[in-house]
């Protein structure tokens, strides 16, 4: 098992979690040897003091760590100072995190996103150190020499480019999948939200799959897709990976086909682990609507599901929930705030929830359909039923039937198919 010192520097700017700090160093396989804490503003140097890098060095000399791991965001520069100080690597939360991508990374798609992600990382790192070979600074990087470094600049360049076109042919793919589903009727629901929220394990709960869902963060890379019906109607339920604060622009766009799956979805379900307190609930909120807010999805409707309800009191979880719908109001499209416990099986507020953003969904519409095969009813009638709700049957002296029905316009296709005469009805009937 690889060691590290972890850092911590707190400022009025930036807020770290030392728990969740912790956490990632754990998933990333490290056993912690001590956390170095200060509260400062950013040092242009080193990130933290010069007195504290003092003390940071007679750490390592002692306990002698694999790595030094910072919560905070190092330039490169700081990166090099502190490497020349400290003569360890040196790494931040975000080099943490991909390293945690890396072995949480099954599928073509995800190894190509985390690749990519740690190309982005690494190029500004090797850019400045082709800017201190130019200056006479022989430390190189990675114990490269000065035409190595050069070479190996070229061919972060090239290969960002080839994963790039890997990933807009597999995107490609994925959107005509996309549309085949709309064209079928099928609605998208995107379950989102903080890492170790509780998302796979949900998803499971709602399809009865088995997709791998463990207390740890960040299992799930992969994009997970699987259908579930609600009262009836088909629907489409997407796993996507999971946020952290301030997760970084290169990140964002390394994976952003995986998270163009919430972005495509007709409702999104952010998921909050209601057993925390409430400042993490809250602060775990607003790092997943900055994500939201970059993706553009914020306009979406919204249904934030507070998981594991089972490990609080039931006055506890009506308290967070109101505190939630206070604070959601008018920053997103909010449907419902609901209490649920995936693990447990407790989702009838989610259910009605969902059952309420259907009825709002603009794909969603009124329309007359008139069978003339007496033989097709039942199986129109079915068809319909799985999409959307039938508000009205006439049979027309057994040689026609007509039908009146709110349901996803997808399904026009699907039913012209079959030989019936469909007409959008222009004025909403109630239900």
């Amino acid at each position: 098992m690889m060691r590290a010192i972890g850092v911590i520097r707190k400022s009025r700017q930036e807020r770290i979690s030392r728990e969740e700090f912790e956490d990632l160093l754990r998933s990333a396989g490290y056993e912690i040897l001590a956390i170095v804490e200060q509260v400062r503003e950013e040092h242009p140097r080193y990130n933290i003091g010069p007195g504290k890098v003092e003390e940071l060095k007679s750490l390592v000399k002692e306990l002698k760590p694999d790595k030094v791991v910072f919560a905070n965001k190092l330039t490169p520069s700081q990166a090099y100072n502190l490497w020349k100080e400290l003569r360890v690597d040196i790494i931040d939360k975000w080099q943490l995190v991909l390293e945690i991508f890396e072995k949480r990374a099954h599928s073509k798609e995800a190894k190509l996103q985390v690749e990519l992600a740690n190309l982005q990382y690494e190029l500004p790192l090797v850019k400045e150190a082709i800017r201190r070979i130019k200056m006479g600074d022989r430390a190189g990087f990675k114990g490269m020499g000065e035409y190595q470094v050069h070479q190996y600049f070229k061919h972060i360049r090239y290969r960002m480019g080839k994963i790039r076109e890997e990933l807009e042919k597999i995107k490609a793919e994925r959107d005509i999948r996309r549309k085949k589903r709309e064209e079928d009727g099928f609605v998208l629901v995107a379950l989102a939200g903080y890492t170790n929220a509780g998302k796979s394990t949900l998803l499971n709960a709602l399809t009865g799959e088995n997709v791998e869902a463990k207390n740890q963060m960040f299992t799930t890379l992969d994009t997970t897709t699987r259908r579930f019906k609600l009262g009836g109607k088909l629907l489409l339920i997407t796993d996507t990976v999971g946020f952290i604060d301030n997760l970084p622009p290169f990140i964002v766009e390394a994976f952003h086909s995986t998270l163009e799956e919430i972005v495509k979805a007709d409702i999104i379900v952010l998921v909050l682990d209601s057993s925390e307190a409430w400042p993490e609930i809250r602060r775990k909120f607003f790092a997943s609507l900055n994500v939201l807010r970059e993706l553009k999805a914020l306009e979406r409707p919204m249904i934030i599901a507070l998981n594991k309800i089972d490990k609080v009191t039931p006055e506890d979880a009506e308290t967070k929930k109101m505190l939630l719908k206070e604070i959601a109001d008018g920053r997103v499209n909010l449907v419902e705030v609901v209490k649920i416990s995936a693990k447990n099986g407790i989702l009838e507020e989610l259910y009605t929830a969902l059952e309420k953003a259907l009825l709002k969904l603009p794909k969603f519409q009124f329309f007359e359909i008139v069978v003339k095969d007496p033989t097709q009813v039942g199986k129109i009638l079915s068809l319909v039923y799985s999409v959307g709700d039938v508000l009205e049957v006439t049979y027309n002296g057994g040689e026609e039937t007509t039908i009146k029905a709110y349901m996803q316009s997808g399904m026009i296709r699907e039913l012209t198919k079959l030989g019936v005469e469909i007409k959008r009805l222009q004025i909403r009937e109630e239900a």
